[in-house]
């Protein structure tokens, strides 16, 4: 699989979409990583455990996973609104990105 990016880059362009899809769908595991490490070591509600579960939703989003990130953004969504509260800028980040995804006005 190492080989395969510089001939995909090669033919298609480093910029192509299905270039940056294929090296988005690598980078997931490192925000899965990410994202245990936060739950695990500042917990399931720290801020920044809510923006690394964000984050990996959008990497989700960007390897063409839609289905795999909305429930996780839904997820997301409901802990910011707990933690966080509705007007906070984290809260309204994942509002949008979830209203971009499922195509409704969330607000």
């Amino acid at each position: 699989m190492i080989t395969f990016f510089p001939l995909l880059e090669w033919v298609s362009g480093a910029d192509h979409p299905n270039t940056l899809k294929e090296r988005m769908a690598e980078m997931i595991p490192l925000y899965r990583g990410a994202l245990a490490d936060c739950e695990r070591v500042r917990g399931t509600d720290h801020p920044s455990t809510l923006r690394s579960r964000n984050n990996l939703a959008m990497a989700y989003r960007a390897a063409g996973r839609t289905p795999d990130a909305i429930p996780l953004l839904e997820r997301t969504l409901a802990d910011c609104e707990r933690v966080l509260r509705a007007n906070h800028p984290d809260t309204k980040a994942v509002r949008e990105n979830l209203a971009a995804l499922t195509g409704s006005n969330l607000r």
